[in-house]
């Protein structure tokens, strides 16, 4: 081969790799919604990269950010709205959605109640950096979604100088960056803050975590997704603070198979650092060491792209509607959670799958259901543990009253309990 066709075929092979990871990235951007996607990329430029050479961009806009003066009480606040009674007028403040995004589901799960109780809502998209799909887009997204339940609330693009609605009376944030615009905003309203996981784990410690941090303090009124943030918000940062509890839908998960199991279950987010994949990857390594004829199904995203230490089935994103298939085909499920816990240990439960759940009071001090099984976060422990399950001679039995267990669960209890919270607080 000449010295020109050589480099030729090294252009063109870079061409194609470049073509690829742009394509990669499109589909995580695409999947995991603008905040999500930048999150991890900032957290990952944090470590390499100056403020000023990350082009000063972060999901917040930095001129809200240094206009929040949490140390002096803020003077709308002083008198917000009540309402003694009937319905109340909320605006969510929110990052656009993706169509894989829990948390933006299990949000909308949320003001879903809050429209059965009889509330009205108007949900405001924060985009500080401008890469949202069209609004069109994204409401044509939510529609198609059978993930996302149908709203009657109205979709707008979130725009500072106009702010919320003038008559709005409660204002939620739900996610770091939408607090500082909730806090600036010139409504009276309440504010409440919708917190689902401690943000400020999402990033290496710098200006991210302590602007994230720091919203904690803006002195909103906290509706936490289980008991465990409650705490933390409560007793580290002095936040006011209720709860519901994580719960289960037991039309979606639920055993149709009742004969023995020889198949896992892995949880694999890579794309989601406090989902602990590269922990999981070497548990389940040492798990396929000592139960080689276990079949091993990793779900949550595509890990074609990895070259993992044993063989596996790949199932990439799942609907919704395909889980119950999968998981009734398990013994076993392994779901690592670093920050607060994932809702899958109740699904998995209701499917009469044994949950092994990295243990920290991040995750007991959210369900204390006593078939989920804590183990230190040490890959040998956890495949131990993983292998036990298939060793028990009552597994059947023992998946049987695994889902029984949670055969009284309900969202609606939690929709219940969070509709409550909300109403107590706005009548005074």
């Amino acid at each position: 081969m000449s010295p020109l066709s050589s480099r030729l075929t090294a252009v063109r092979t870079r061409a194609a790799r470049v073509r690829t990871r742009a394509a990669r990235l499109l589909r995580f951007f695409k999947d995991l919604g603008p905040k999500a996607f930048l999150g991890r990329v900032f957290s990952k430029l944090s470590t390499q990269l100056s403020l000023q050479n990350a082009g000063g961009e972060m999901l917040v806009n930095l001129e809200h950010a240094a206009a929040v003066d949490w140390t002096v009480p803020g003077e709308r606040f002083a008198n917000p709205v009540t309402v003694a009674d009937g319905p109340v007028r909320m605006a969510w403040i929110m990052s656009p959605p993706g169509a894989e995004s829990g948390g933006h589901q299990n949000l909308f799960r949320f003001i879903d109640f809050a429209e059965r109780a009889g509330h009205h809502c108007t949900i405001y998209l924060y985009d500080n950096l401008h890469l949202t799909p069209s609004l069109d887009a994204t409401k044509q997204m939510l529609a198609a979604s059978k993930s996302y339940p149908d709203l009657k609330a109205d979709i707008r693009m979130y725009d500072a100088s106009v702010g919320v609605d003038a008559d709005t009376q409660a204002l939620f944030a739900t996610g770091w960056e939408t607090a500082y615009a909730s806090y600036l905003d010139r409504s009276t309203a309440k504010r409440f803050y919708f917190v689902q996981d401690f943000e400020p784990y999402f990033y290496a410690i710098g200006s991210e975590y302590i602007l994230a941090e720091n919203t904690y303090r803006f002195g909103f009124h906290g509706i936490t997704a289980g008991g465990w943030l409650a705490h933390k918000l409560s007793t580290e940062y002095g936040m006011a603070c209720d709860s519901f509890d994580f719960s289960v839908d037991t039309s979606l998960y639920r055993i149709t198979n009742e004969r023995p199991r020889n198949e896992i279950f892995f949880y694999a987010r890579p794309v989601t650092s406090r989902r602990a994949f590269e922990l999981g990857v070497l548990a389940l390594k040492d798990f396929s060491e000592l139960k080689p004829d276990v079949t091993i199904n990793l779900a949550g995203w595509d890990v074609s792209g990895w070259d993992l230490p044993f063989a596996y089935k790949n199932h990439s994103s799942m609907q919704l509607a395909e889980l119950n298939e999968l998981y009734n085909r398990c013994a076993a499920g392994l779901v690592l959670s670093l920050t607060n816990m994932s809702l899958l240990p109740l699904e998995l439960i209701s499917s009469g799958v044994a949950p092994v759940v990295n243990d920290g009071p991040n995750n007991r001090m959210v369900s204390d259901n006593q078939f989920i099984e804590y183990v230190p976060p040490v890959p040998m422990a956890l495949a131990r543990t993983l292998a036990g399950v298939f060793d028990r001679p009552d597994a059947t039995a023992r998946g049987l009253a695994m889902s029984a267990s949670v055969a009284g669960a309900s969202w609606s209890d939690s929709g219940d309990a969070f509709v409550s919270a909300v109403e107590r607080v706005m009548r005074g």
